[in-house]
């Protein structure tokens, strides 16, 4: 069974940095791909970024240049760091995993086979 266990969420000035990390266990190495995702109240979940095979990366275009995805497959756990943040980037951001893994221009699964249990990013003007 695949647990994913989120942190580092919290409030920042826009501009400001942010880093996410998700520690997950019950995950074999390169069976699984993993990605973020973020959700604000009434909108659909939607990708944010995702580690593919052969460490492929791919970002929503609301977030390319700005945010960066990296796995430490020793410890088990993926980050995104958040840099030049913006009020629209206020969401819960939640940490997937889903298999089998795929080149990681494919993006976002429609069904994943674990979620986090969230982390609050807040971004104030």
């Amino acid at each position: 069974q695949v647990t994913l266990v989120e942190s580092g969420g919290g409030s920042v000035q826009a501009g400001g940095s942010l880093r996410l990390a998700c520690v997950a266990s019950g995950v074999t190495y390169k069976t699984y791909q993993m990605g973020w995702f973020r959700q604000t109240p009434g909108k659909e979940r939607e990708g944010v970024a995702t580690i593919g095979t052969e460490d492929s990366t791919y970002y929503a275009d609301s977030v390319r240049g700005r945010f960066t995805i990296s796995q430490d497959n020793a410890k088990n756990t993926l980050y995104l760091q958040m840099d030049s943040l913006k009020p629209e980037d206020t969401a819960m951001y939640y940490c997937a995993a889903w298999d089998p893994p795929a080149p990681a221009h494919y993006g976002f699964p429609p069904v994943v086979a674990a979620w986090g249990q969230g982390a609050l990013v807040t971004v104030s003007k």
